[in-house]
């Protein structure tokens, strides 16, 4: 253990760090001031003393990294970004909070350079961390499985600060214990117990013992109280101590509970729920100043010495990024197949041969879509190593397991089921929706693999603060939803969704994908895969369906369209008898049989029907107005859609003249055939609305 080295000069480091939070919060006029003062010390010891890190090189798959789950608090990040030479500079900390700069409200990832990850909505964070620490894990064992712990060029940390309010927050929970029973002793948490939130004392809501908790769990648990003297004494050796200690258990997940003063030093303010989310005010920021010894009339104010010392960052980043370099290319020596696997994996290509994999599916039977896509994970993961994933307690309804793969758990947790093994790449997230979506999301942030996670589509509320998230960041995460509308049947109401769909697609980013059939499903997973520029949900069925018989190319009188135009997003699946509809028919999922089915009932009574096919309403709109228009003729305005859910997302297709089949209300306990006849999802509905369409017109 290298001794720890604090001069004066980082004393004086740790101040300037306080008084610019102080600073920046006071010139908005709005923010969280009191933890970025208060945490000055920990977040410097990080970023200056402790981490991995190369400044000038935010890819460096060898740094450590960081997560700020305490999103408000942006300022503790942003500080030691500017601190240590990141990008951020001065003005960057004089702009907090406003239009078009590099320090938002809280980070946010892709926007500002050092940010691992968006955080905000609090638990958030340290439940993604644990995705990151799954990660680092399962691309070790992809890259470098045999190297002896802690000598390969992919072992790393990964540091998370977190607050009460996270430990409040039930994701937490969930990702917590998951952590611990995964043994993950490459995650550091330090736990801010400054006991005050927005409504001052915690103690008001929050008075369980934390310690016993998360030993509970399985994580390993320090206490460092600056507050144990009954003055007040920022004790960074004790700190520096407990993380040595920490990153020496292998095993185990560490939490140190930080005991501290939020808002310290400000005379009048510390320790209330006042210096929370507030500025200080002029004369309280004046008291902070002259007690730090800084000149009460300046602003931003950082000596030469301060910033030329906390920049020697970018040197010694520069010098262990060096070193790390050597290990690196001894394993890429040693190792040139796993090399050119890092390389692809990186990159964001999948390899040669996917399409070939792609199983294909007879048309004239009857399989599920969530069928088809275990079908289509177990052909895609020979071909693709980086592919991985399970689901919550769901794997034999979600179809979500690699068959033959070991599951990525100690092999002391194996089961008479399941065979564990610390770099397997099957997922157990047990009942914890919320927490699966939050570990995928850093998985995907920690590097390019491509994990997913699977749950019925009527728990994907419980997922939707991630998912959100997600797409936010623009991470490629992706959801497999079974059982995706009111045909799961017997469960009842409680478990058919309605409006999930429809709500779904109404976060921005997200690509909501409903395949029609098993060879749509096949093709649906390949796009997916091949798109990294957001996450992704799949929603599957959990009936059977009918398998069209297609042909290669594009839909031409009694010949279905080939599934390959799945990646359009809509596509003509079946074409009216002469080329020229009468009304059009748009349907996804399991509904699309109905159009298929209502289109030779309209055609007997002398009306033209065409089918549209809509996988996924996202990826049509990224077409040219060109295809669109050929897909969905402005001048044929007798359209239905079809689709066993709300219609809120149909109006702009079907327009005011058009119709849906839908279903407006909560289900009811019944096999699915029934439902759907009781209420109304039919062919005779689809034809009666399709005729209904075309007298309005």
């Amino acid at each position: 253990m290298a001794a720890l080295q604090w001069d004066s000069i980082d004393n004086k480091a740790v101040d300037t760090a306080r008084i610019l939070a102080a600073d920046a919060v006071e010139k908005v006029g709005n923010g969280h001031p009191g933890t970025a003062m208060s945490l000055a010390p920990a977040a410097y010891l990080l970023f200056q003393k402790v981490m991995r890190r190369d400044p000038a090189d935010n890819e460096w798959i060898g740094r450590d990294r960081f997560i700020l789950s305490v999103g408000h608090s942006s300022l503790t990040q942003y500080v030691q970004l500017y601190f240590g030479g990141y990008g951020l500079e001065l003005d960057d900390l004089k702009a907090l909070r406003t239009w078009g700069s590099k320090t938002p409200g809280h980070p946010e990832y892709g926007h500002t350079d050092g940010v691992e990850i968006t955080t905000g909505p609090l638990g958030q964070g340290l439940a993604s961390a644990v995705g990151f620490a799954y990660a680092a894990r399962f691309e070790r064992g992809l890259f470098d499985p045999e190297a002896p712990a802690g000598t390969s060029p992919f072992d790393h940390f990964t540091y998370v600060i977190a607050g009460d309010g996270d430990l409040q927050e039930g994701v937490t929970s969930e990702a917590s214990s998951l952590a611990g029973h995964q043994q993950l002793g490459n995650l550091i948490a330090i736990y801010d117990s400054n006991q005050i939130s927005i409504e001052d004392d915690t103690n008001i809501a929050f008075t369980e013992d934390v310690k016993a908790r998360y030993e509970a769990y399985h994580w390993d648990v320090q206490v460092v109280d600056w507050k144990k003297t009954g003055e007040y004494v920022e004790d960074i050796q004790a700190l520096n101590d407990a993380i040595e200690a920490a990153k020496a258990v292998t095993d185990k997940p560490s939490l140190i509970i930080l005991k501290t003063i939020i808002g310290w030093p400000s005379p009048k303010k510390q320790n209330s729920g006042k210096i929370h989310g507030s500025a200080l005010g002029a004369d309280e920021l004046a008291a902070v100043k002259e007690v730090l010894g800084f000149d009460p009339e300046k602003t931003f104010e950082v000596a030469d010495e301060v910033i030329s010392h906390t920049r020697k960052a970018l040197v010694r980043g520069a010098e262990e990024h060096a070193e790390w370099n050597v290990a690196f290319e001894a394993w890429a020596t040693a190792n040139p197949d796993k090399k050119v696997l890092l390389d692809r994996v990186l990159s964001g290509e999948l390899p040669d041969g996917v399409e070939e994999a792609l199983p294909v599916f007879e048309g004239g039977k009857e399989v599920s879509t969530r069928a088809a896509s275990g079908k289509v994970l177990n052909a895609l993961g020979p071909v693709i190593p980086e592919l991985w994933g399970g689901s919550a307690d769901l794997a034999e309804s979600n179809n979500t397991t690699i068959e033959g793969a070991a599951s990525f758990v100690p092999a002391e947790h194996s089961t008479g089921a399941w065979t564990g093994n610390e770099y397997g790449r099957v997922l157990h997230f047990g009942i914890r929706e919320h927490a699966m979506a939050a570990i995928l999301n850093g998985i995907v942030l920690h590097g390019n693999t491509r994990p997913f996670g699977g749950t019925f589509l009527i728990f994907s509320d419980y997922m939707r603060p991630a998912v959100r998230l997600a797409a936010l960041m623009k991470a490629p995460s992706i959801f497999v939803w079974t059982h995706d509308s009111v045909a799961l049947g017997e469960d009842g109401p409680t478990h058919q969704p309605i409006e999930q769909l429809a709500t779904l697609r109404a976060i921005p980013g997200l690509d909501v994908v409903r395949p029609g059939d098993a060879n749509e499903t096949a093709w649906a997973w390949k796009t997916i895969l091949e798109r990294r520029n957001g996450p992704a949900g799949i929603a599957l069925t959990r009936q059977n369906i009918p398998v069209y018989a297609r042909g290669e190319g594009e839909a031409s009188g009694d010949v279905f369209a080939s599934a390959s135009n799945v990646a359009k997003g809509a596509y003509v699946l079946a074409e009216a008898a002469n080329g020229t509809p009468d009304v059009i028919l748009i349907a996804t999922g399991s509904e699309v049989q109905l159009a298929v089915e209502a289109r030779e009932a309209l055609k007997a009574d002398g009306l033209n029907a065409r089918v549209v096919s809509a996988p996924s309403l996202e990826w049509f709109e990224e077409q040219s107005a060109e295809y669109r228009e050929s897909v969905l003729p402005a001048s044929i305005t007798a359209r239905v859609s079809v689709e066993a859910g709300i219609a809120l997302t149909w109006k702009s297709y079907v327009g005011d003249k058009g119709r849906s089949v839908s279903i407006e209300h909560f289900g009811a306990s019944a096999d699915y055939k029934t439902l759907f006849r009781e209420f109304g999802i039919t062919t005779e509905a689809v034809v009666a609305a399709a005729k209904e369409s075309l007298a309005a017109n």
